[in-house]
């Protein structure tokens, strides 16, 4: 009897630590990504990094995208992975005002939702895992063009879509520098154009640009589709020798551009970008963190990271991708 009940009272002891432990329940979780567009290959990279991160936690990666990069697409597919009980949704938003209420159905279904990329409304999911600093690489963007053209003369901006998130951030943080900061102050930003993530919408936007402002020096586009689709316009257009261009994209897609001198390009490693979100998904379906400020957790070869306000967690700093180090960019 004696036994028996040594036996009952360690076996008590050890299911209530394993019960109140963050780690309750040993099976990792399935993250079920949502780009922006099925056919952007920045998420695919992305989708690798997630992919790696598996191979060394464990759980699932499960991704599906739209073929339109729009909030409203974006929502059929919140609800099919809820369908799917995955444990966690990692979504970069199309609006971010436009998939909340889908979001917040699927918390309240008990799935946990991260954005990753672009963010959606703060009220929607609890973590925000960012690539960049948003006030950091729009300057550098305003920097960049202003070395292309000399610190003065017009600009143009072509944007992905109006409702997309990091965009409008980083065009809001260079207006300001814009306004403040003097020496910006003989660049002029005369048009913000939006290409749609189209290739055919940002050559034609380019090219319009152009047309519609004789004096333009340069554009900057902080779209990884639109950036090298102007460059192809421009470039058979003969144009690049007169219009200088900057912005995000693959830097593998533009390093003839950026070898010649006609274009330089901010970028950052888009696979460690999936691979983060990946490590943050599931520490936050583990419980592991919650999105309060000063919580940190382990991602594996990129070391431990700590959430910032709102939820935020910043992957790293940018690069600006010039001739001397354009090789070491595999993407």
């Amino acid at each position: 009897m004696h036994k028996l009940l040594t036996t009952l009272i360690l076996f008590g002891a050890l299911y209530a630590t394993t019960a109140s432990g963050a780690d309750a329940n040993p099976k990792a979780a399935t993250v079920g990504f949502i780009p922006k567009l099925d056919t952007d290959p920045y998420f695919g990279v992305a989708k690798t990094g997630a992919e790696e991160a598996q191979k060394e936690i464990g759980g699932t990666v499960v991704q599906e995208a739209p073929s339109s990069a729009t909030g409203d697409a974006q929502i059929e597919f919140i609800n099919d992975l809820v369908s799917q009980k995955v444990d966690v949704i990692a979504i970069a938003g199309n609006d971010p005002n436009a998939v909340a209420p889908a979001l917040k159905r699927a918390a309240a279904q008990g799935v946990r939702v991260v954005s990753y990329d672009s963010d959606v409304a703060k009220n929607a999911r609890g973590l925000f895992i960012n690539q960049v600093n948003f006030d950091t690489v729009a300057l550098q963007m305003l920097e960049s063009m202003g070395n292309l053209i000399g610190y003065q003369g017009e600009f143009a901006i072509l944007s992905s879509t109006a409702t997309a998130t990091n965009q409008n951030a980083w065009i809001a943080s260079m207006k300001k520098a814009l306004a403040d900061n003097s020496k910006f102050a003989k660049m002029k930003l005369v048009q913000v154009a939006y290409g749609e993530e189209s290739e055919q919408i940002n050559q034609q936007q380019a090219l319009a640009l152009v047309q519609a402002f004789p004096n333009l020096k340069g554009i900057i586009i902080p779209a990884g589709i639109g950036l090298p689709a102007a460059a192809r316009a421009l470039d058979q257009a003969g144009l690049l020798k007169k219009i200088k261009l900057t912005g995000l994209a693959p830097a593998s897609l533009m390093k003839k551009y950026i070898v010649d001198g006609s274009a330089q390009d901010i970028w950052w490693n888009v696979q460690d970008l999936g691979y983060l979100t990946y490590y943050a998904a599931q520490a936050y379906a583990k419980g592991t963190i919650t999105g309060k400020t000063g919580e940190t957790f382990a991602a594996g070869r990129l070391g431990n990271y700590t959430v910032g306000e709102n939820g935020e967690v910043i992957l790293g700093p940018a690069v600006i991708v010039t001739p001397e180090n354009v090789g070491k960019f595999k993407f």
